[in-house]
């Protein structure tokens, strides 16, 4: 470990956050009614450690092991967790620095959740800041920083292995910070197309900017309190659950389809028809469900189960409705989509719809196996052969999922938080859903649970935005040997 060089790169980091937190200083400083200096009083003390860690660090000669770059992604998201909430910390609408960071740390992994029982009485500063976390989340604060360490003579191969662990990610140019650039790109045309389509449909520009944000990092962070279901404007409902399905696509396809024009690999591509398949049956048994239920019409049970199902499917957490006075067998496919999520490289939490069906083939397979004892089975993804050493990675990461779950919902629980509560919250957290069932539903906060329940939600929502094994790795002892 090389600890002058990671403070030098964390310093750089914290400059960057820095610039960032310029827009929300500008806009509380220009706004009517606005106050600036809680960004300002962040922006000081994020660009003068950035700057501290910048000088008292050394630039590293060569590319960073293995070991300093997962170190570096984790001190980078603490940081974000650390420095972003400053803009909330020092504003009188936050009362303790944990209900601060906690609603810093999901803005930046995109789980939505928020301790705010009327989130209209922020002012644009916080508000913009807030949505602008998910944006930047959502296709990851360290991606972007890819394209920037190659220009201060740093690779960044280890950091973007770290970001994507037990992700199957393609390098679409030969280096990565092109990769991360071309990602960024078709990132910020889709939140530019939805801006657009939201203004057109009738939100005005400031909540237009703030639901591209939330929408295209699959967020859910809302400028009214009822979220979507506030403006009663269907069009909105519709444009939003487009451009959720498109938010949880791999983005490496959109590569293939918007840039290369290969329109027929983004059809057949196998995770998508099962992505689209998943979503299109939830959204059945929710429809007909509604209709049984009464109180809904045709269209109406239609689009509110199709944004459902989509906002939870996708990780993105938005409402219209709430479904915990849904059916038992539609919130039970919600719960179920919790876990799942969107596709491998999307901005979507969950475990990624390429492993599930993996591990539907993968149970298959030991169908066969119990048949045929002489029988060489091979699990295929699509027209790929998966790699033992892959399907064994994926199980082991399935197993550690699990285990997170079981010890932080037996931890929250031990705090004197309800069953219900205790699991859907660590899920809600953990797959970047946002609302869950129980005392955190789609109607109801975080604001309610204690100061250490946060704390440990916190925590499983940086595992779980990092896939748990770059997140937990740096607890074993192998990590520290030398």
């Amino acid at each position: 470990m090389r600890p002058r060089a990671l403070a030098y790169l964390l310093g750089y980091f914290l400059l960057g956050l820095g610039a960032l937190l310029l827009v929300p200083l500008a806009l509380g400083w220009f706004a009517p009614g606005d106050d600036p200096w809680p960004c300002a009083w962040a922006w000081l003390a994020t660009a003068g450690a950035g700057l501290l860690l910048r000088l008292a660090g050394r630039r590293p000669v060569t590319e960073l092991s293995v070991r300093e770059g997962i170190l570096l992604v984790m001190l980078v998201w603490l940081s974000l967790g650390l420095f972003g909430c400053l803009p909330f910390y020092f504003s009188p609408h936050f009362t303790t620095f944990t209900d601060a960071f906690f609603e810093a740390i999901s803005g930046f992994t995109t789980t939505g959740a928020t301790i705010l029982d009327r989130v209209e009485v922020l002012p644009y500063s916080l508000q913009f800041w807030r949505h602008f976390a998910h944006w930047l989340g959502g296709m990851g604060i360290v991606v972007l920083g890819l394209a920037i360490l190659p220009l201060i003579g740093v690779g960044g191969m280890h950091l973007y292995r770290a970001e994507f662990s037990g992700a199957k990610s393609e390098k679409l140019r030969p280096r990565i910070a092109e990769t991360a650039l071309a990602l960024w790109r078709i990132y910020f045309a889709l939140t530019l197309a939805l801006f657009l389509a939201l203004r057109l449909a009738g939100m005005d520009l400031f909540e237009a900017v703030c639901h591209a944000f939330s929408t295209l990092g699959t967020g859910g962070f809302s400028t009214h309190s009822a979220s979507i279901g506030g403006f009663q404007n269907p069009l909105l409902e519709y444009i939003i659950i487009l451009f959720m399905l498109l938010a949880g696509i791999n983005f490496t396809r959109h590569y293939t389809l918007w840039i290369e024009g290969e329109v027929k690999r983004f059809i057949t591509d196998a995770e998508i028809r099962t992505y689209l398949l998943l979503l299109g049956f939830a959204t059945a048994v929710a429809f007909f469900s509604l209709l049984a239920h009464g109180g809904y019409g045709v269209e109406r049970a239609f689009r509110t189960a199709l944004f459902q199902v989509t906002s939870i499917g996708t990780t993105t957490g938005l409402g219209t409705d709430d479904f915990e006075r849904w059916p038992a067998v539609s919130q039970f496919l919600l719960f179920a989509l919790m876990f799942i999520g969107g596709c491998t490289g999307s901005t979507a939490g969950g475990i990624k719809v390429a492993r599930f069906r993996l591990l539907l083939h993968v149970v298959s397979r030991e169908f066969k196996r119990m048949v045929e004892r002489r029988g060489v089975f091979a699990v295929r993804l699509g027209d790929d052969v998966i790699a033992e050493k892959t399907v064994q990675s994926f199980l082991n990461l399935v197993y550690l999922a699990l285990l997170v779950q079981v010890a932080a919902s037996l931890l929250v629980a031990s705090m004197g938080v309800d069953l219900l509560t205790s699991i859907s919250a660590v899920t809600a957290s953990m797959f970047s859903i946002g609302p869950g069932f129980g005392s955190v539903g789609p109607a109801e906060n975080y604001s309610h649970l204690p100061a250490l329940v946060k704390w440990v939600l916190s925590g499983c929502m940086i595992a779980g935005r990092l896939e748990f094994y770059t997140a937990l790795v740096i607890f074993t002892p192998a990590f520290w040997r030398k």
